[in-house]
């Protein structure tokens, strides 16, 4: 544990993980009422479910800190410390019976991500990071792989829809690049990279519950995490995410996102 991060911390975050994968596996794949939030995106009683207990173990442990969660706002967002949760990443997976949805849990300190939790409740499988710790799969140490060459590098991304025209332009350079393109992984991406499977993840228009809880995971494994511009993740980031397993290979895409 970080002596930057509260003991009680990533207790906490395991708690929060393990309430939150019951109250998911009740209703995946069963009979669901599926609403359509302002930004088009769905939303289920599992998603507003799940947040509402991970809410109230904040609340109990640590009242101070903040809490953004994407179903149901934000308090206390002047903390020192803020919790980012998304309860079900990959909500359209989610609702079409596709396993590879999971729940973010993230620990935010002055504004930068310290503690980071990817759970896939339908899978079984869990990677955790901490700042200054080894990041681990299933208690199992998580590393990155050597990928040296952008040619060489399998890329990820949600979906090639995720992408506003321009950003889209750009990530067409990188796709054109890279050895392989894969869509549809949500933040399973972040922990195949993390755990050195694949090379690369490209991705935009992201809210904060997207992308906090994964910057600790990356970088704890030895990955590299920045938006496009090369800039560390925060609160207040555009969206627009680049995660690498290699710094060659980062260095290179950053490059080509930004000719």
């Amino acid at each position: 544990m970080s002596a930057n991060i509260p003991e009680a911390a990533l207790d906490l975050a395991i708690r929060l993980a393990d309430a939150a994968r019951p109250i998911v596996m009740k209703y995946f794949r069963a009979p669901l009422d599926i609403e359509i939030k302002d930004d088009a995106s769905p939303v289920t009683i599992a998603d507003r479910e799940a947040e509402s207990v991970m809410r109230e173990l904040i609340e109990k442990t640590f009242p101070d800190h903040g809490i953004h969660g994407e179903e149901h706002g934000a308090i206390r967002m002047d903390s020192e410390f803020i919790w980012v949760l998304d309860p079900i990443d990959g909500t359209k997976s989610f609702v079409t019976g596709k396993p590879t949805f999971g729940t973010l849990i993230g620990l935010v300190k002055n504004g930068r991500p310290v503690l980071g939790i990817i759970d896939m409740p339908a899978l079984n499988e869990r990677w955790i990071g901490c700042a200054g710790a080894q990041s681990t799969f299933n208690g199992v140490q998580a590393q990155v792989r050597p990928c040296g060459e952008l040619g060489q590098a399998w890329l990820y991304a949600t979906s090639p829809h995720m992408f506003p025209t321009g950003d889209f332009d750009a990530f067409e350079r990188l796709r054109k690049q890279a050895h392989n393109i894969t869509y549809g992984a949500d933040c399973m991406a972040y922990g195949l990279l993390a755990s050195g499977h694949i090379d690369l993840v490209a991705e935009a228009a992201m809210g904060i519950h997207d992308y906090c809880a994964l910057v600790p995971v990356i970088e704890g494994a030895g990955g590299v995490i920045s938006d496009w511009q090369g800039e560390a993740l925060g609160l207040e980031s555009d969206g627009r995410i680049l995660a690498a397993g290699d710094a060659r290979t980062y260095a290179a895409a950053l490059k080509i996102l930004n000719p």
